[in-house]
């Protein structure tokens, strides 16, 4: 099976192996380093519910050893709901080809209740660029520009240059659902 920087996370390639098999995938690709195959194999765990620790582990050992090659869909920290928001997002497909874009930002509530949010926005720049607009306070949010830590790129991937109205619709919704799923959720507008 042929993993390399642009299988999207969402197709889950390591679904169907066993849990020893990922773990040994894991340890080949920390020694090759190996960033998208060990991102799949830290993403599989994760969507499969394994403890904070053991991502955070994992998480730790694989920017450890190949940093460089680590795709930028792989969140930086641990987030608990983090497969609830890919199953949430896969739910939601753009009909046409356009120029906008749906971004995720991980907003950390740290100072309030120790937690993280969401914002939810959408953009004719990718989902970094626009990111690092937020936080030079360039059209920004003021929850991006005060809370925003990340891009989590993975869940959107899917929804990367469609039409600008579907992209408007499918902020909304996908706010709207992300809420719905209980979590702290701004943008969406």
């Amino acid at each position: 099976m042929r993993i390399d920087a642009k299988t999207p996370p969402a197709n889950r390639p390591l679904q169907n192996l066993p849990q020893k098999e990922i773990a040994d995938r894991l340890r080949r690709a920390c020694i090759a380093a190996d960033g998208p195959g060990g991102a799949h194999c830290i993403h599989e765990l994760w969507m499969r519910g394994a403890m904070s620790i053991n991502i955070e582990r994992a998480l730790e050992q694989l920017w450890t050893c190949a940093a460089a090659s680590i795709p930028d869909w792989l969140p930086m920290r641990y987030i608990e709901w983090l497969p609830a928001v890919y199953e949430t997002s896969l739910r939601f497909q753009a009909s046409a080809k356009g120029r906008s874009n749906i971004y995720l930002v991980l907003l950390d509530y740290g100072d309030r209740d120790g937690s993280y949010g969401i914002y939810v926005g959408m953009s004719k720049y990718s989902p970094a660029q626009r990111f690092d607009q937020h936080k030079a306070g360039i059209r920004a949010a003021g929850s991006v520009l005060k809370r925003g830590i990340e891009v989590l790129t993975g869940p959107t991937m899917h929804l990367q240059y469609i039409k600008r109205s579907e992209a408007a619709r499918i902020e909304v919704q996908l706010a709207e659902a992300l809420a719905d799923a209980g979590l702290k959720v701004k943008g969406g507008h």
